[in-house]
């Protein structure tokens, strides 16, 4: 599997630690405050980076859709005016960059359209991240592929032929792959984390990673067991807030465990050669049989002095 460097410290692949998102995606409900929030509860947890979510609502949202009501926290209003609601402008993304380069993290963002595409670039992203929805819009992907930069492919909703489909068209270079299921929050029997496998054998040279929505944690430390080389998770500050991505979502503390344990199971691994280690010498000495009566000659186990 080849790495791709995202930043000048960072690559996401082989030999390195995986890379891990907190997607804050519209859980800021429109508050930049919220956002700063989280993006601080990122840092503190040690994530990599935080992902946001851009639209052009006249673009995204189908006709039929626009003028439909839903009550918000804002009262009730069309579905087209909540989702201009959510979104942040110009100035809002001035901040996010700021705050975000001031704490030493990286931000990115799903955009899904080409209007999306062009504000974004303007921040100059690390990466871009193609939403499951997204993944037979070749349009958009081409949009995105055009930047130069690298860009992830997540695979919710889609069939194996759709996949390869569009890595036909676009070809594997500064591509990553995201298994996912698009369900909020997903069934632990809908995960198919074993598609990560799958996903490696087809994609060999390429980081294949995890982009996920269940409740709990377990299924995460499973992908990065699994060799998944990205993991995101929808990040939130309260699980209970408006909005519809929140019940799939990491609190705070659920995040600092997910980090901590990503890591710790990183070390674990290992590098698979079998070793003796210092830490293990004072059991060998006392629990082996063969060295014990060994001890009585003045030689240890395999020669080693006791």
């Amino acid at each position: 599997m080849k790495a791709i460097q995202i930043t000048e410290k960072r690559s996401i692949g082989a030999g390195h630690p995986v890379y891990i998102i907190a997607e804050i995606g519209i859980n800021h409900n429109g508050s930049l405050a919220i956002a700063k929030a989280l993006i601080d509860e990122a840092v503190t947890a040690g994530c990599d980076a935080v992902k946001f979510q851009k639209r052009t609502p006249e673009l995204c949202v189908p006709k039929e859709q626009r003028l439909q009501e839903r009550d918000t926290p804002w009262g009730r209003m069309t579905y087209i005016d909540y989702r201009y609601k959510v979104e942040f402008n110009q100035s809002d993304y001035e901040a996010i960059d700021a705050y975000c380069k001031n704490k030493g993290i990286d931000w990115f963002a799903s955009c899904w359209d080409e209007e999306s595409v062009d504000f974004i670039e303007q921040f100059n992203p690390p990466v871009y991240k193609m939403a499951s929805a997204s993944l037979t819009d070749h349009n958009l992907i081409r949009k995105v592929k055009n930047t130069g930069r690298p860009y992830m492919l997540s695979t919710g909703m889609s069939t194996m032929d759709e996949i390869i489909n569009t890595t036909k068209e676009f070809g594997l270079n500064k591509v990553m792959i995201a298994h996912s299921t698009s369900a909020y929050p997903c069934a632990v029997d809908e995960l198919n984390l074993n598609m990560i496998k799958t996903l490696q054998g087809i994609f060999p040279e390429t980081p294949i990673g995890y982009s996920g929505h269940e409740t709990g944690l377990a299924p995460s430390l499973v992908a990065a067991a699994l060799g998944a080389t990205f993991i995101e998770r929808h990040f939130t500050l309260d699980r209970a807030m408006w909005g519809s991505d929140q019940a799939a979502s990491v609190e705070p503390q659920g995040m600092h465990r997910l980090v901590r344990d990503i890591r710790d199971l990183e070390k674990s691994l290992g590098d698979g050669v079998k070793k003796v280690y210092p830490s293990e010498m004072n059991s060998l000495k006392r629990l082996r049989r063969d060295t014990f009566f060994a001890s009585k000659e003045g030689i240890g186990h395999k020669g080693i002095a006791v």
